[in-house]
């Protein structure tokens, strides 16, 4: 099997990446990134170059005293969560209507808790903020109307676990119960103390990944988007795990010659791993950084 990243792809994933990060450079309080220069390291040795970076380094120290989501951070009315095809498409597209008034934050901060006791103050959005954040579309096709919200809670999945976070609770016309919203943004993702690799590396070495989808309940597999391209047979992503990090590796598989296409395809890739995540922290062997929660392709969820 030959696994590799056509170039024109990885030209397309080094772009996205640049666009973050910035080519060739790294956030403030980085180190320099890896070598171009023809000494790329293979993919077994990044991975164990982004662990070694990261385990007991203080980005690790400052990324688990902080507050990232790992779960959507929105939670429809249940238990039969949205009643219908046309609701479940007005969530997924963010069309709503709002139809009532939206009260200011009873105060500045929250506090986010955990099990175990451990506790993190956060500013509080007020509840428009929140509600923005809800509707973001102005769309043809149906729409769900908020009438209302009041602060509450809702649990978060997090890297440290199952978290209490405050909420707006949203009333939607025609709902007995509230569409929660965490009234607060997830904390600011400490600089990386390894920087990514550049645009031009080699084939073998790992490509960036699109972001996170979800960790199993039993923290024995994470699910994440990878990229591929038209003339491949689609992604696959490695775990290099440490007591500190579990470090993701992605590529594809069988790669074809002849001319191929420059599109680029996302797709969920379920890794499974040696024991569960626990306060591990996710990392993306080509960013060296916690690879993003994100909510893709952001489809509403549907009842049991």
């Amino acid at each position: 099997m030959r696994i590799a990243v056509p170039r024109p792809v990885r030209l397309l994933l080094a772009l996205a990446l640049s666009a973050v990060v910035g080519c060739g450079t790294t956030d403030a309080g980085g180190t320099e990134p890896a070598p171009t220069d023809g000494t790329t390291p293979r993919p077994a040795d990044r991975a164990r170059q982004v662990a070694e970076a990261w385990d007991g380094s203080p980005a690790a120290a400052r990324w688990r005293e902080g507050y990232h989501p790992v779960a959507p951070a929105v939670r429809p009315p249940g238990p039969g969560l949205l009643r219908d095809d046309a609701d479940r498409r007005a969530y997924a597209t963010g069309n709503f209507t709002l139809r009532g008034t939206l009260l200011a934050a009873p105060a500045r901060e929250g506090r986010v808790t955990w099990p175990g006791g451990d506790a993190l103050t956060l500013p509080l959005l007020n509840a428009e903020q929140a509600y923005r954040d809800l509707d973001r579309a102005d769309a043809p096709g149906p729409r769900l109307t908020v009438t209302g919200a009041r602060l509450g809670s809702m649990t978060v999945a997090t890297g440290r676990g199952p978290a209490t976070v405050p909420a707006w609770l949203f009333t939607l016309e025609g709902y007995d119960r509230p569409l929660a919203r965490a009234a607060v943004q997830p904390s600011e993702v400490p600089a990386s103390p390894v920087g990514p690799l550049g645009q031009d590396v080699d084939a073998s070495v790992p490509a960036p990944l699109g972001g996170l989808t979800g960790i199993a309940g039993d923290g024995r597999s994470v699910t994440v988007v990878a990229h591929h391209g038209s003339c491949d047979d689609g992604p696959v992503v490695t775990a290099h795990e440490t007591d500190g990090s579990v470090v993701l590796s992605a590529a594809v598989r069988n790669v074809q010659d002849g001319p191929c296409t420059t599109e680029l395809r996302g797709e969920r890739v379920t890794v499974e791993l040696r024991r569960p995540v626990g306060d591990r922290v996710v990392l993306d062997a080509f960013t060296g950084r916690p690879v993003p929660y994100t909510e893709w392709p952001g489809a509403a969820p549907v009842p049991n």
